[in-house]
């Protein structure tokens, strides 16, 4: 258990609430008619870039992922932001473990090799892409071969399609690229298959409970191997596409048939196994698997399996049971150090990113530290597509986050607002303007009350997605498609966010300090020293430095 926070010998910098909006996918973007953000009509933001602020680096090395040319997300965002450090997060881990071959090495995965090979089919499902966001298709590919070592002889894959964290309609290409591996198994007198499939956001990969109707669609075509039935995966995004389907997240769900039967339904006896290391969108379809009371559907026979999970998804629930990497250990967030110094604390966000302002942001943490201490409001997204509906619930979270910060019940307050990623994430352009303005129009609602309450806001983002609509060719220019449009983008960017400070009384006492390579994780010592306390050790430096230092 962490200790209560030290004092700060000159007090705190404001002596009213200190309030976090996180703007999720709101970027620092190229100056060109793809980005959403500069499109948009946006007073209340531009009226704070005349004020203090600076820059932070949200994507790569500086959220833990492996890379530099990895994008970040808003899983590892806010797991920075709240950590005050960056931890290896699981694309990296995932890595570490395949490359040093521990994975293969640990005792979950050789169980289930062993029990593969006893008869049972292995099953491998997760996301289809390059993301690495959710999932890496080399972590898959790795995973089969490694199978085939192992001497597994019946295999079946179950994709989901992305089209979110990659090209809105780049499916067939990994699909290609994957029964390319595939075959070099089928030449070895091996049965390997693609099994089933479907866009994300139609089945399997819900989060946070927003709509189990997607699990259970993804159960029934997964695991019993119900559905339309094709011969091929391709023939089945083909018939999608010609039904007007072109954005791969939205897919209907297939089924590999021969002859009229499904080739890979889920047995007794079989071998199942996630290969995405991301949580929010796995934890759903694990819960299916693993809870013997089971009732958000009717799940009908449950095959019993070996199941486990690429990681666990959730520590405080052990979920899965079973995995094959062990998660990051994010401690001593800075929501913890605030309770054990008896501050009150407020966190809201719609369905959508609730889990971020509170399990992400509480270090994979499901739980609370302190009823007595912590207030968390979810507002119930809507359930439609999100360039029909791009303002979402943003102003309900603006209306209560406004309501608590009046009331002075909480020293601290949160609240992300998701419309630039969501919305972002449709490839609308038009729809992700819309979105950006709504934004801007709660970020302005809330700093009147921020200034009326005697207080500080502080107004950032995760990473960014509206920045960005529209794909770029190597030199940097708007890339088009065969006939002459802009390439829709559809993923997040590896652009800058803002980092706005909005503090209309005390701002003569501090200024921004000059930190090499600012990240996220600065901000969780930035709000320290904003409410008066000294940032534990190793935790990133504050983006502020007193004038009186």
């Amino acid at each position: 258990m962490v200790e209560a926070l030290k004092k700060h010998k000159q007090g705190p910098l404001t002596q009213g609430p200190v309030v976090l909006v996180v703007m999720d996918g709101v970027a620092i973007g190229p100056q060109d008619e793809g980005n959403a953000v500069m499109l948009a009509r946006t007073p209340h933001l531009d009226q704070l870039a005349r004020g203090k602020w600076t820059r932070l680096c949200a994507h790569g090395l500086a959220v833990g992922m492996p890379s530099d040319e990895d994008m970040g997300n808003s899983e590892v965002g806010h797991n920075a932001l709240g950590a005050g450090r960056v931890f290896a997060q699981g694309a990296r881990l995932v890595q570490e473990a395949i490359t040093s071959g521990r994975l293969f090495e640990g005792v979950v995965w050789k169980e289930a090799m062993e029990r593969a090979r006893s008869g049972g089919t292995l099953h491998l499902l997760g996301l289809l892409s390059d993301g690495n966001v959710h999932s890496h298709e080399q972590h898959l590919y790795e995973m089969l071969r490694r199978a085939a070592l192992a001497g597994v002889s019946r295999l079946r894959v179950h994709i989901l399609l992305d089209g979110r964290d990659v090209p809105a309609d780049s499916a067939l290409v990994y699909v290609e690229r994957l029964e390319g591996v595939l075959r070099e198994m089928v030449l070895q007198g091996r049965d390997y298959r693609i099994a089933s499939g479907g866009g994300r956001m139609v089945i399997t990969m819900d989060r946070y409970e927003a709509d189990w109707a997607m699990v259970e669609r993804g159960w029934k075509t997964h695991i019993l191997g119900e559905g339309p039935h094709y011969p091929t995966a391709r023939a089945a995004i083909e018939a999608s596409r010609s039904r007007g389907i072109n954005n791969d997240q939205y897919l209907d769900p297939f089924v590999i048939a021969e002859d009229g039967q499904a080739v890979g339904p889920v047995r007794d006896g079989d071998v199942f196994l996630i290969f995405n290391f991301r949580g929010d969108r796995a934890m759903e379809l694990c819960r299916v698997f693993e809870e013997q009371d089971f009732t958000k559907f009717a799940r009908g026979p449950r095959p019993q399996v070996f199941f486990a999970g690429m990681m666990q998804y959730d520590g405080d629930l052990g979920i899965p049971m079973r995995y094959l990497v062990e998660p990051p250990a994010i401690r001593e967030t800075v929501s913890e150090y605030l309770v054990r110094s008896g501050v009150r604390q407020f966190a809201i966000s719609e369905t959508q990113k609730f889990g971020h302002v509170t399990y992400f942001w509480n270090g994979n943490r499901t739980g609370k530290f302190s009823e007595e201490h912590e207030t968390y409001v979810e507002i119930p997204s809507d359930r439609v597509p999100f360039e029909q509906r791009p303002w979402m619930k943003a102003a309900e979270i603006t209306d209560r986050l406004i309501e608590e910060i009046m009331a002075g019940r909480h020293r601290f307050l949160r609240a992300n607002l998701p419309n630039g990623d969501m919305v972002g994430h449709t490839g609308s352009l038009d729809a992700a303007v819309i979105a950006v303005e709504a934004v801007d129009l709660c970020v302005g609602r809330i700093l009147e009350a921020v200034k009326a309450a005697g207080g500080v806001a502080f107004v950032t983002a995760d990473h960014g997605n509206a920045d960005e609509m529209f794909a770029h060719d190597k030199k940097g220019k708007i890339a088009y498609t065969a006939d002459g449009k802009p390439e829709r983008k559809t993923s997040h960017t590896l652009n800058p966010v803002p980092f706005y400070i909005f503090d209309p009384v005390g701002s003569a006492h501090y200024e921004i300090a000059q930190i090499e390579a600012a990240g996220l994780a600065n901000v969780a010592a930035t709000i320290l020293t904003f409410l008066g306390f000294v940032p534990p050790d190793g935790y990133a430096p504050s983006l502020v430095k007193r004038r009186e230092d």
